[in-house]
């Protein structure tokens, strides 16, 4: 349920100036949602949707921190790997992704959700989708899924509209550009209040100058995005694809994907937040 997470962050992190906010408020989004489901039956949702997976590729993504900063990435020290680990402790983006689902996610859209991703081919994906995640080597990853996706232009192949398709409707409020340089944003204000940088600029400020690259962050996922799906889903027959493309386009699932994309982009500010803080009791060159 989950791989276009992965993939649309790590373009971002080949743009890290491209930045702007306007992050979408999940509780005025969902403040209509219906009764929202237990919690027991919430923790087996992110289980059979993969969900859970996606937040444990979360920690995957820490090591960018200080070169957003303009940092080399090994400055810190050994204790980065022990202070990060401790930051995006999967526990606790698993609690906060319960807690948010807890008060949005209604029960008959866990249950369409749900039903599709226990059918045969919807664990299938999950599978694929979990072992993507997981994959440490994201250049790697982002290689072959280029070459794949060159391979089905030069052919002409169908395989590459239904990748296009499937990327455009889990991104279906196209909240991705904006959502992620709100978590930049966030993380670059964060870091200038706890000391770590200087960045000279109010927050109004820094919106205006990070837009000015939106196009080319947009430009960058969208080629991220369809790399990753390529790579994800090249065991799967083009069948199998057409079926998913028209599970993810149900009303439904569309709902579905825009609460848990915001859920899962919400973590992301929140733990790079707390980041930026525990970044302040580092020192470059030292271990604490």
């Amino acid at each position: 349920m989950t791989y276009l997470w992965s993939m649309v962050y790590s373009a971002s992190l080949k743009h890290r100036s491209a930045l702007l906010a306007a992050f979408t408020c999940i509780a005025l989004l969902w403040s209509a949602a219906a009764q929202a489901a237990d919690r027991g039956r919430l923790e087996a949702f992110l289980e059979v949707t993969g969900f859970d997976v996606a937040l444990e590729s979360i920690k995957l993504s820490a090591s960018s921190a200080p070169q957003m900063i303009g940092m080399d990435p090994n400055a810190f020290g050994a204790d980065w790997t022990r202070v990060t680990q401790d930051v995006f402790d999967v526990e606790v983006m698993h609690d906060l992704a319960l807690d948010i689902l807890e008060k949005t996610l209604s029960d008959p859209l866990l249950n369409h959700a749900a039903a599709f991703y226990a059918s045969d081919l919807g664990q299938r994906l999950v599978v694929a989708e979990n072992a993507s995640h997981l994959k440490e080597d994201d250049e790697d990853k982002q290689e072959e899924g280029a070459q794949i996706v060159a391979d089905l232009v030069q052919t002409g192949a169908a395989r590459l509209q239904i990748l296009q398709r499937m990327n455009r409707a889990v991104d279906v409020a196209g909240a991705s550009v904006r959502a992620l340089q709100e978590i930049q944003m966030r993380f670059l204000l964060a870091a200038s209040a706890a000391g770590v940088i200087d960045l000279r600029m109010d927050a109004e400020d820094l919106r205006a100058v990070l837009s000015e690259r939106e196009g080319a962050l947009r430009r960058a996922i969208q080629q991220s995005s369809l790399a990753g799906a390529a790579y994800t889903y090249e065991p799967f027959s083009d069948a199998d694809l057409e079926a998913y493309a028209e599970a993810l386009e149900h009303p439904d699932m569309q709902e579905v994907y825009v609460l848990m994309n915001a859920v899962q982009y919400e973590i992301m500010a929140n733990r790079f937040e707390v980041l930026a803080r525990r970044m302040a009791d580092l020192h470059p060159g030292q271990d604490i």
